[in-house]
């Protein structure tokens, strides 16, 4: 399959019962609020993260990751280590006599990043370290913060455990239970939009199998990403808006503004998906050189 050659514009619908689906760092790990209306928040660093995660286990085979679908960013690993990849395998001297890498061997390194991580093809990535130097590169595929359609409620729940993680924790204690907090949200169905730019697409060579990668990732990426903390995720809606060109046929906002989402009359305090009502576009009204694919079907309808 060729380069991604369209423009898609794309939104994701996803929800949480009862977990937290992105703790904020500056505020005890509790989840991530507005703080001026209190709407929840996922960032999109996160969002990636589970793609990453999707990919990487799913492009596995006998231990050995399809080659192409390597993950640059993957936890534990230190990124210089994975650009030194690159110039192993293609010979490069990282200093030559000034103590510069040349500009042709980045070049050479950026492609080859590109080539074997399909995160650097997907999202980019700033690789322009003092050592074994690959440069820059712009990615096609961008992301916002998601943002929950509704309010949500914060909670903090004191749990206890029998065992303790220190000798003399057990000491001091006399017997009693460890104490600890956990932070959850009771329900929140959150919203984010999506791009994707063949341009860039080009100098990536992101293809046609990597769009359809993101696409299952985007749907199942949760399945894959299960943990207590983090309650009951699942992705409820993917809209995806393609245009005919490069550069698009009608601007994005438009386009996210025909995918509706409102409770249900008389609900107040949300607490599953069946308490809201998801309107999909009218194909009839889309802008001439748009087209709309839901590969994870319609949601729901008025």
């Amino acid at each position: 399959m060729g380069d991604v050659q369209n423009r898609y514009d794309f939104v994701l619908l996803f929800d949480c019962q009862d977990g937290n689906p992105n703790g904020d760092p500056d505020s005890d790990n509790s989840p991530r609020v507005d703080p001026e209306t209190f709407q929840g928040l996922v960032s999109d660093v996160c969002l990636k993260r589970k793609i990453r995660d999707y990919v990487y286990q799913t492009q596995q085979e006998n231990g050995s990751v399809h080659k192409g679908y390597d993950i640059y960013v993957l936890s534990g690993t230190a990124l210089e280590l994975q650009q030194r990849r690159a110039y192993n395998h293609l010979k490069i001297n990282p200093k030559d006599a000034d103590n510069k890498t040349k500009r042709d061997d980045i070049e050479r390194a950026r492609d080859w990043m590109c080539e074997n991580f399909f995160d650097v093809r997907a999202f980019g990535a700033v690789m322009s370290t003092k050592n074994f130097n690959c440069g820059q590169v712009r990615g096609p595929v961008q992301l916002t913060f998601a943002r929950s359609n509704d309010r949500v409620y914060t909670m903090e729940h004191t749990i206890t455990r029998q065992a303790f993680t220190t000798e003399e924790k057990l000491a001091s204690a006399g017997g009693s239970t460890e104490i600890g907090r956990k932070h959850t949200v009771a329900y929140g169905l959150y919203r984010a939009h999506g791009f994707i730019n063949p341009v860039f697409a080009e100098q990536t060579k992101f293809s046609e199998e990597d769009l359809a990668l993101l696409w299952n990732a985007l749907g199942l990426m949760f399945d894959l990403d299960r943990s207590a903390a983090r309650g009951l995720m699942t992705t409820r809606g993917l809209y995806i808006f393609k245009h005919d060109s490069k550069l698009g046929s009608a601007p994005a906002h438009k386009l996210f503004e025909s995918v509706a989402v409102k409770l249900k009359e008389g609900v107040v305090s949300p607490r599953s998906f069946s308490d809201y009502i998801v309107t999909g576009p009218d194909r009839s009204a889309l802008p001439a050189g748009v087209e709309v694919l839901e590969p994870l079907g319609r949601a729901a309808s008025a």
